[in-house]
């Protein structure tokens, strides 16, 4: 069979021996692949191509000398490198794991998995999509009891290989089809279809609203993209908490908990793990609007995703400065937290903006926009920067309707 290649690499299939096969999603690994790259052979073969640098410039001759080590085992190995090496943003012992390309996409970081797990600490708790075991592996020491199952038995016989050593009970099981009772479930259901992105929660794989039929009245935590719409898992019969997480200054993902798991009182939870921070609508948001004060706060992504910038302005005493946008302010910033100091105010002339620029010898600028259509990239070439000196431009809508106005804000960072 000729070659066929995949994002820069030349990998084939081996139709007797039952070797990996392209897919759309990387490499499609078989049981003996597993078997073959969790034993001593395979160990110290992927310590020699992980020797390798496999970068763009050297790919194709590492990859026809791993090809020459090891025939047709080469593509599984050179793969498993390359994806342990992308895993070490998530998985701080990356090196050790096994992963498809889709599983380890979909893998949860370990800060915000282990945040999940510490809510659970204590109870039994059984992931029905354990895929490799990245969730297993954040609840081993903190749940009681531990079960994972995944309907893709190559995933299972990874996880198996990537929780040597933990206390996991491990089996090939259908998540709509429950093995376990008095267990605390949790799913991460796949949000691609046919290699795309899916928004639509009925879609995921499992459906969410499949999950919430089968597991009603059992205590249920379910991971979901942080875009989920929530008005329609409401919709479908959600009644618990959404919490949104959000880690290294972005949102990571929309967590559901069922009503057994979720605090009295609260249905929505933004976390900042970054600043060990959580904020949740049971708290006060007499969050007033007036003019700028000495410093612009553009809340953290989690913050603005679950709806919480009032009751976050309420608890750092800070206010809005217009009802419907997510910006706040104030005469001093919360601890820890990235604000912008108001230098001067504008509208949005270009031409002034850029006399102002240029008198202030200003040569890169970070441009912030809420609630006005401005391409802050474009708008920045316009301005054609050519000066020493790094502001800040805070563009947003004031009021409504006829009375609506643009404004700018030149603003020096906090850092």
């Amino acid at each position: 069979m000729a070659p066929r290649r995949a994002e820069g690499l030349v990998l084939q299939r081996d139709g007797h021996r039952g070797q990996a096969v392209l897919k759309g999603g990387g490499l499609s690994f078989t049981l003996d692949d597993v078997a073959y790259l969790a034993g001593g052979e395979g160990r110290a073969a992927l310590a020699e191509v992980d020797a390798l640098a496999l970068t763009d410039a050297s790919r194709i001759s590492d990859i026809a000398s791993t090809r020459a080590r090891f025939g047709d085992r080469a593509a599984v190995l050179v793969e498993t490198t390359l994806l342990r090496r992308k895993a070490t943003v998530k998985l701080a012992d990356a090196r050790r794991w096994l992963f498809t390309r889709e599983a380890l996409e979909q893998a949860t970081a370990a800060a915000v998995a282990a945040h999940r797990a510490d809510r659970l600490t204590g109870r039994a708790v059984h992931d029905v999509t354990c895929s490799v075991g990245t969730e297993l592996a954040a609840l081993a020491g903190r749940a009681d009891r531990i079960v994972g199952s995944d309907v893709d038995e190559v995933r299972v016989a990874m996880a198996r290989h990537n929780l040597d050593g933990s206390a996991v009970l491990l089996c090939r099981a259908d998540a709509l089809s429950p093995v376990t009772r008095d267990t605390t479930v949790v799913a991460d259901p796949a949000r691609r279809s046919g290699g795309r992105r899916t928004f639509d929660p009925r879609d995921y794989t499992p459906a969410l609203d499949d999950l919430l039929d089968v597991y009603a009245g059992r205590d249920l935590v379910v991971k979901c993209a942080p875009g989920i719409d929530f008005d329609q898992v409401r919709r479908l019969g959600f009644d618990g908490e959404i919490e949104v997480t959000s880690l290294g200054g972005g949102v990571r993902e929309a967590c559901l908990w069922s009503p057994g798991l979720a605090t009295p009182g609260v249905t929505r939870r933004a976390t900042i793990l970054d600043r060990a921070e959580q904020i949740t609508d049971a708290e006060a948001d007499d969050c007033p609007v007036a003019a700028p004060g000495r410093w612009i706060v553009d809340p953290d992504g989690a913050v603005v995703r679950a709806g919480l910038v009032r009751h976050y302005g309420a608890r750092h005493g800070l206010w809005q400065l217009d009802p419907a946008i997510a910006y706040l302010s104030g005469d001093e910033l919360p601890t820890g937290v990235r604000g912008f100091e108001v230098i001067a105010e504008y509208g949005l002339a270009e031409r002034t903006l850029r006399q102002e620029l240029s008198a202030r010898d200003v040569g890169a600028l970070e441009i912030l926009v809420r609630g006005v259509s401005v391409d802050p990239d474009e708008l920045r070439t316009r301005l054609r920067l050519r000066g020493s000196e790094r502001l800040s431009l805070v563009i947003t809508r004031i009021g409504a309707g006829s009375a609506s106005r643009t404004v700018v804000y030149l603003c020096r960072a906090s850092r």
